[in-house]
Formats: structure tokens, C-alpha cells, sequence
């Protein structure tokens, strides 16, 4: 695997508008690998990932010369950032997108356990990326006085074992580069997640003694497909033809939109009402007949429940949580249940974030996308059938400036026009923004880690550049503070994204446990915003946005003056700008989600 370094986009002009025109080193005139770390570089670039998010430490000190100098920082970039938890949450956005690992660098075992929640996050998405590490020398003998010492660990993979796919601490640039060739295959090979590698400084830095024999990357990352077995093709197309009431949980699936298609045509063929989630991406167009009532994410709309609870048989597309869900619709003790997942194998005993054990009655051992296709030709060409449902436009109640009325301001400011939700609140209203693309709707965070929004929103917003979507996120304000230094990063790469802030002042979510908790106790309700409230003073969102290279909007405290805000914001997204406008909303969720936070039993 020689390197194949390209001077070209040094000539490229500072003004231009893709990434690579920008940072551009010097030309060293290095075109053969001379260490350990050079090694590793060709490796990375052997994977073909475009970008590495990092936060800079001492202990890669040896890589980054590497992709700066022997790469000339392209295939892959580096970006900037400011903090470990928005590099790796910028890989994670891009994979929400893309479907496929990016690359993130943390410094030692400090920088590891900055970005820990982040990986957790990734982790619970099932989202790919390869993170490389590092650690001082190994060999103490070689370490610095001090810092090498306490930067040094014995087994740094063990910080983050339980929510990582795989993880390798390579002892010599042959076996790195067979590290980062494979944490890049296993991430990228289904159920996906987050791999680690750990480089030893020593490593790094130390002079080839020969020249690494070249290979041919491709063979050592063979793509992995899976197939639906025949047999439980044929059992399930026999339950589903047969089934009066059959119900579809659209779960984690690709965004391809060939098979958000073939996904419709199968609801359409059975008659079956269908079911998302805000938790994952949009799976199903939510204003289509057949789906059941508004996407939720903590609770299920009422029809979601009742179709839920009258099935005779239910398929679940690699539902994230088909136990809990079966506990909030109220039960169903007699359906036959069909699993299409892989996740299984994804399994350990570190985190339950694989949720309770389903009821299965049959197993279908691999991804949704393909399942689907072996579904519909197991069924045969029948004439669909729909029940033609008119659903009532979205109308946001009350004159205080909520959510809702956010949504629906930012919804007919944008138009027809192409946008991705790249992240929404807590408090968002799953009627309030109809999907009807697979990338109309990213997902959540994952692994409930607050402050992820902004820098996988800046993730999602590098892989949607060009695209002609529109990257729109819709932040909470304990989310947005806790990440908004992510905003640097695409401001200085010019990454156009428009982040909406739902600023309710509040760590609102935890308002509403300590009332749950003062409810059973019999104590004072009035007293849930103590420890919780983020006022007096308010904080300046719009100010913090400004000081990291965005443009600043707000704060807007009236619905009347929503629409024209965001047309200002969008026309400076237009324009290749961030731009962050602070809502001044009212605290409060949509009323389902106000029960179930608020009930005193279960």
C-alpha cells in the first residue's frame, strides 16, 4: 500500500468553496513513508475517509506530522476542534448522513475520557467511525519526565471496551496499519459502531528500519453483505398474507431512497399500519396514510397504541426498543412477532442499551433494507389497498411562544425547499414537520448525552454540503451551551448549517422528574426549577454563537417576529454562513410526554 500524495489542491483558491482549499500546508516534498506514523497515515488513507475530527495532543504529535506533512491534510482533512466531544460527534453527524465511518483523533488517555460520552453516543446510534488514540511510550524507559507518566495507560481501550465495537493497541507500523484497516472494516460492517485504535508513541516517532511492504488495502476490508434466510422469508410473507391487522415498526434502516421506497410499497401490498420514532431517522413518510398517528420518542401517539395493541401480527424493522414499546401501547399478548435486526450480535453486558427481551416468534437474521426486497417478492404482486386518510394541517395552540410555534414558523419560512433535520429538542412535537425523505429526519443523539446536538449537527451539515439540503437543527439551551464551541469548526471550514435554539431557561426535563419525585413525596411542586433554572442572568445565546465565528440572531420572545428572524438566518446560511437564532420559548412538552414525566406510578 505505497502512499499516493496529491500537491494538487494547493493551487486551489482560498475563496473556493470545498473544504480541501483550506489549511493547506506547505509542500514538504515527503513521498515515501520514513516512520512508524507515516505508516499509519497510508493506512488511513487506504480506507478512503475523507475528514479526521480531532482535538490535538502531544501523544499523536507523530500522526499529525504524518497527515500535515506526508499527506499534505487531504484523504483524509483534518479538522479542527475545540473539545474531543464535538470531534467525535462531528464523525457521528456525517454517518447519519453518509452511512459510513468518518474518522475522529483524541489525545491520550485525557482526551479519551473527554470524549467517552460522545462514543456512548455513537455507541447506541449504531453509528460507525474509527477513533484513533494514543498513549505515551509504552517502553517507560522512553517517556518524558512527568507528562509521558500520566499520560501513559495500561489499557486505555478499557475506558471505553463496553460501547466500542473493537479496539487494537498496535505495537509496530505493519500491525497499525492491520488496525486501522480493520477497525475501519468492523465499523463499517453491520450492526456499525464506533472502533478504537491506540498508537504508541514510541511507534510513531521511531524510524523505519525498512521499507513496509505494500498490499492491496481492498483485500483486507471485504464489504459484508447479509441475506434473508428463504425459509423465515416464506414463514413471515405467509403470516403477513394472512394477517387482518398487521403493523410495521419502521426502525433503524439505511438512508437510501430506493429502499424508503421499496419500504412504502410493502406497507401499500400489506395494508399494514406503520409506526416510527423520533429516537432514529425517518424511516416512513409520517403523513401517509398508513402511518400511525404522530412519530414519538419518549411516549407513542394514541393511534400508534391502538394499532400497536389490535395487531395479529407485527414486523419490526431493527425496532430500538420493541419490549418497552409493547409496555407503553398496553400489551399484546397474541400477535406473532417477525425480528429483522442484527443488532444481537452488537450485545454485551457492560450497558443495557439493547432494552428489554422481545417476544420473537420469528428471527430474521439480517439488515432491513434486504429483508424488505426478499419480503415483497415472497408476497407476490397483489393490487394495494389503502384507507385514504386526510390529516389535519398542523396548528400550534395558545398566544406564548412555544415549540410548536417554532416548528411551525421554521417549517413555512423553509417552504418546499429540501431541509434535514439535523437534531431536534426534547419538547419537539412529532406533528409539527412531516417526513417524507429518509434524510428529511437524522435522529437523536443516541445515548441521551446532553450537549451532542451541535457538533452532530455540524457532522450531518459537512456530508450535506453540496447537497442542496438545507442542515437545520433545533437545539435545546442546556444542549446548545453544552456544544457550542462544535460551531467554530464549521464556521472556520465554512460548513453552512442553521441552528434554531428552543431556549426555555431551563433544564426543563429535570423540572418535571423533581415534580414526579414531589408528587409521590407530598411535597411542594412549586419548587421543581430549584437547581434548574438557567437565568438571572439569561444567558446571551446569540452572542456565544458570534464568538465562534457564526452569525448571531435573537433573542425572538414573540411568535410574531419567528418568520422574519429565520428568513434572515436562512438567507445567511444561503450565503455559506452558520447561523444561530435563539427562541425565547415557553418551558413545557407536548402533553403526552408531560404525563408519563409526571405521573406518580407506572
Amino acid at each position: 500500500m505505497a502512499s499516493n500524495r496529491s500537491d494538487s489542491a494547493k493551487t486551489r483558491p482560498a475563496g473556493s468553496g470545498s473544504l480541501s482549499a483550506l489549511d493547506r500546508p506547505v509542500p514538504a516534498g515527503v513521498n515515501a513513508a520514513g516512520f512508524g506514523s507515516d505508516v499509519v497515515a497510508d493506512a488511513l488513507r487506504a480506507t478512503d475517509i475523507p475528514y479526521i475530527a480531532l482535538n490535538p495532543g502531544a501523544s499523536y504529535r507523530g500522526l499529525h506530522d504524518s497527515l500535515v506533512n506526508y499527506l499534505g491534510n487531504e484523504r483524509p482533512q483534518m479538522l479542527l476542534c475545540l473539545h474531543e466531544e464535538s470531534a467525535v460527534a462531528i464523525a457521528q453527524g456525517y454517518a447519519k448522513v453518509t452511512g459510513k465511518a468518518m474518522a475522529a483523533a483524541v489525545h491520550s488517555n485525557v482526551g479519551l475520557m473527554h470524549a467517552t460520552m460522545a462514543i456512548f453516543n455513537a455507541w447506541c446510534d449504531r453509528m460507525p467511525m474509527v477513533i484513533l488514540g494514543a498513549t505515551g511510550p509504552v517502553d517507560a524507559v522512553k517517556r518524558r519526565p512527568w507528562i509521558d507518566w500520566i499520560h501513559t495507560a495500561r489499557d486505555q481501550g478499557a475506558l471505553i471496551r463496553g460501547y466500542t465495537k473493537w479496539d487494537d493497541q498496535p505495537a509496530s507500523p505493519t500491525a497499525a496499519r492491520e488496525a486501522v484497516l480493520r477497525a475501519n472494516w468492523i465499523a463499517n460492517t453491520a450492526p456499525r459502531g464506533p472502533t478504537y485504535v491506540n498508537l504508541d508513541a514510541e511507534m510513531q516517532e521511531s524510524k523505519l528500519a525498512e521499507p513496509v511492504a505494500p498490499i492491496d488495502a481492498k483485500r483486507f476490508m471485504p464489504p459484508v453483505e447479509s441475506a434473508a434466510p428463504a425459509e423465515f422469508v416464506k414463514q413471515t410473507a405467509d403470516l403477513l398474507r394472512n394477517a387482518k391487522h398487521p403493523v410495521i415498526l419502521a426502525g433503524r434502516v439505511s438512508r437510501n431512497i430506493e429502499a424508503w421506497k421499496v419500504r412504502v410499497t410493502l406497507a401499500e401490498r400489506l395494508n399494514a399500519r406503520v409506526v416510527t420514532d423520533l429516537k432514529i431517522g425517518a424511516s416512513f413518510p409520517t403523513d401517509h396514510p398508513l402511518h400511525a398517528g404522530a412519530p414519538g420518542g419518549t411516549v407513542l401517539s394514541p393511534e400508534a397504541a391502538e394499532a400497536i395493541r389490535g395487531a395479529d401480527v407485527i414486523l419490526s424493522l431493527d425496532w430500538v426498543d420493541i419490549a418497552g414499546t409493547l409496555k407503553n401501547a398496553g400489551g399484546n399478548a397474541t400477535a406473532k412477532f417477525v425480528q429483522v435486526s442484527v443488532d444481537h450480535r452488537l450485545h454485551n453486558g457492560w450497558s443495557m442499551d439493547y432494552q428489554g427481551l422481545p417476544p420473537v416468534d420469528i428471527m430474521i437474521d439480517c439488515e432491513p433494507d434486504a429483508a424488505v426486497l426478499a419480503l415483497l417478492a415472497a408476497l407476490g404482486p397483489a393490487k394495494p389497498h389503502l384507507v385514504s386518510t386526510k390529516s389535519e394541517p398542523f396548528k400550534p395552540a395558545g398566544d406564548k411562544l412555544t415549540v410548536d410555534h417554532l416548528a411551525d414558523a421554521l417549517r413555512r419560512t423553509i417552504g418546499e425547499r429540501p431541509a434535514s433535520l439535523t437534531h431536534i429538542s426534547l419538547s419537539w412535537n412529532g406533528a409539527a414537520w412531516p417526513f417524507r425523505h429518509p434524510l428529511d429526519f437524522l435522529g437523536g443523539d443516541g445515548g441521551g448525552g446532553v450537549g451532542g446536538g451541535p457538533g452532530i449537527s455540524v457532522g450531518a451539515a459537512l456530508a450535506l454540503k453540496g447537497s442542496g439540503r438545507l442542515p437545520v437543527a433545533v437545539c435545546g439551551d442546556g444542549d446548545f451551551l453544552m456544544g457550542v464551541t462544535a460551531l467554530w469548526t464549521a464556521a472556520h471550514y465554512h460548513i453552512p448549517l442553521l441552528i434554531v435554539v428552543a431556549n426555555n431557561r431551563s433544564f426543563f426535563n429535570d423540572e418535571l422528574h423533581q415534580e414526579r419525585v414531589a408528587r409521590v413525596r407530598n411535597r411542594p411542586i412549586e419548587n421543581r426549577w430549584v437547581g434548574q433554572r438557567i437565568s438571572e442572568p439569561d444567558i446571551d445565546l446569540a452572542s456565544m454563537a458570534r464568538a465562534q465565528g457564526a452569525q448571531g440572531f435573537g433573542p425572538v420572545t414573540a411568535i410574531r417576529e419567528l418568520e422574519a428572524t429565520f428568513a434572515k438566518a436562512i438567507a445567511a446560511v444561503d450565503a455559506g454562513h452558520v447561523a444561530v437564532v435563539d427562541v425565547r420559548v415557553e418551558p413545557g412538552y407536548t402533553a403526552p410526554v408531560t404525563a408519563i414525566m409526571t405521573r406518580t406510578s407506572d
